[in-house]
């Protein structure tokens, strides 16, 4: 009974350390895509960006002062 007792122990455990890891592996994989699409995204509207804030930064030192 005992060693019947200890198999189930170890194979439960077994299987709580093998989805352990998967779902650290799939965070990992779902991070790199996230990080992916990130860059992207901002390579492609990166100038688009800029100009905005350029656009803004010249505004705002253009604007008349009130003494």
């Amino acid at each position: 009974m005992t060693t019947k007792l200890y198999v189930a122990v170890v194979n439960q455990l077994a299987k709580l350390r093998s989805k352990r890891g998967q779902t650290l592996v799939e965070y990992g994989l779902i991070l790199a895509l996230v990080s992916i699409v990130v860059i992207t995204v901002l390579s492609v509207l990166g100038t688009s960006i800029k100009g905005v804030f350029n656009t803004i930064t010249q505004t705002l030192t253009n604007l008349p002062t009130s003494s």
